[in-house]
């Protein structure tokens, strides 16, 4: 089982690099999403710990990070709404 994680994360890795080298992105797409990447952690950070929304907090890690960074501010309503479904509060 272990191989097979193994292989598929070098198959993804290798179309990863394939797709960057083809469509010619450049170092441009990495800044951007490094900029979207550092503006995540911010948010996240500013929701947790400025008191704008009691009782709220939401672990600052790359899953929570990733699902800001590509969603956005729906990304953190996600992430609040999942929380109060799964475990019952904002808490």
């Amino acid at each position: 089982m272990r191989g097979a994680v193994w292989l598929v994360l070098i198959a993804c890795a290798g179309l990863l690099v394939y797709l960057i080298v083809k469509k010619r992105l450049g170092i441009g797409w990495f800044v951007v999403f490094g900029a979207h990447m550092a503006l995540a952690a911010i948010a996240l950070y500013v929701i947790n710990y400025s008191g704008w929304i009691t009782q709220v907090y939401i672990p600052i890690n790359p899953v929570t990070m990733g699902a800001v960074t590509i969603l956005g501010l729906p990304g953190i309503a996600l992430l609040l709404g999942l929380k109060i479904i799964l475990f019952g509060q904002a808490v």
